[in-house]
């Protein structure tokens, strides 16, 4: 803990490299990524403060849209699409991914029920084997169910059909630092 209240401490000290940021926030992409400590999205992207507008959630779960039930989720991509603007989703899966890795083994959750319960909004993806440390083919078959998913929320749904919107597929190796997109053309993921 204490190297980063060092670094926190020290962070502050050039205000005039962060007055902009009070004049409010423009960001041109929504990053839906995990909560997973390795995958830092503006690490991987190199943006800078103001320039992502970021969800995380165990997993990179987009949980289902349900009128009248308002979730954290829902509301960070309807004001990020809304409000914000934004002109691309990027749902960025990664490698060794504790929560795919535990939906594709089934593993037995009953000792962290918010977990499993978090975990039970979504599909076991059906692609990779369950020995694999990676979980490289599932993690991407979940990339694209939770594309699928953001594509019934009405903000978005709106937004596609205006043109205004795209959405974007990434799985991300915490072991290589590759980032491979998905292409929707060969419906395969390839190298950025």
């Amino acid at each position: 803990m204490q190297p980063l209240i060092d670094h926190a401490r020290s962070f502050g000290r050039r205000p005039e490299d962060f007055a902009s940021l009070a004049q409010g926030q423009s960001p041109q992409v929504l990053f839906v990524a995990c909560s997973d400590s390795r995958v830092v999205p503006a690490l991987i992207t190199g943006a800078r403060p103001g320039e992502l507008f970021e969800l995380r959630t165990a997993g990179s779960i987009v949980p289902p849209y349900v009128p009248g039930r308002p979730t954290s989720e829902a509301a960070t991509v309807e004001y990020a699409v809304d409000v914000l603007g934004v002109r691309e989703i990027v749902v960025c899966g990664h490698s060794h991914c504790g929560a795919v890795g535990a939906l594709v083994r089934g593993e037995d959750l009953t000792a962290v029920p918010a977990v499993r319960d978090w975990l039970a909004q979504t599909e076991p993806p059906a692609d990779g084997p369950d020995d694999d440390p990676a979980v490289a083919g599932a993690v991407r078959s979940h990339v694209l169910a939770q594309l699928l998913r953001l594509r019934s929320y009405p903000c978005v749904e709106r937004a596609l059909t205006d043109r205004r919107l795209r959405l974007h597929g990434w799985y991300y190796e915490v072991h290589t630092g590759a980032v491979l997109e998905h292409r929707p053309d060969t419906d395969t993921f390839e190298a950025l």
